[in-house]
């Protein structure tokens, strides 16, 4: 018995260790005052097709937040565009944090995915340039079971980003919540409000 402890020990031991590393390194977001402004960039998934613009999800997320939140959404807008209109939007609004949501359309076009991580991380770092935050919602690949595609786990990582990997892929399997085979219905675009909103609460935004 006692030679079982011993073994089993140095595990638990380690597995607090990662645990507590883990804890020490979740990522803070800056407090975005009453007055502030969020940017929701993005393609057809932030603009909100497949429902009213009222029922987008940056509309429920102005009501949830209370903060301004800017619905910069392009249906089928690829990130070679997206990354040209991005700076001026960050010029305009005077935004405090961005929630980026793109890339679906150079993966459904099968594009050079090498280039649409570029694209994006061009963005992210002109973002951060600035000072302003940046959640990052990563983009399933082309299957209906897929995960978020690696590219967004890379660049979470190496730019240490609020990261939502798990949220489009859980909703897309879910028929109830899509008014076709890519885009959502108003309840999914409320889910998805929501699980922002609770993501930005949980990273002292908000």
């Amino acid at each position: 018995m006692y030679q079982t402890l011993r073994i089993k020990l140095p595990g638990v031991c380690f597995l607090l260790l990662v645990c507590l590393l883990a804890a020490c390194e979740k990522v803070e977001l800056q407090p975005i005052p009453e007055s502030g402004t969020i940017l929701a960039f993005g393609d057809s998934l932030t603009a909100g097709v497949g429902t009213q613009r009222e029922n987008s999800y940056p509309a429920i997320l102005t009501q949830l937040s209370g903060r301004t939140v800017v619905n910069a959404g392009i249906s089928g807008e690829v990130t070679a565009q997206g990354v040209a209109r991005f700076p001026e939007l960050l010029d305009k609004h005077a935004v405090d944090l961005v929630i980026l949501i793109e890339g679906g359309n150079d993966i459904l076009r099968n594009q050079n995915l090498s280039q649409t991580k570029d694209n994006l991380a061009a963005m992210i770092e002109t973002a951060q340039k600035r000072s302003i935050d940046v959640v990052l919602v990563g983009v399933p690949e082309k299957s209906l079971f897929s995960a978020a595609a690696p590219l967004y786990d890379e660049l979470a990582e190496e730019y240490q980003l609020v990261y939502e990997r798990d949220l489009l892929a859980s909703l897309l399997k879910k028929p109830k919540y899509k008014s076709d085979s890519i885009h959502f219905n108003a309840e999914g675009y409320r889910l998805m409000a929501e699980r922002l909103y609770e993501r930005l609460q949980e990273h002292g935004a908000l």
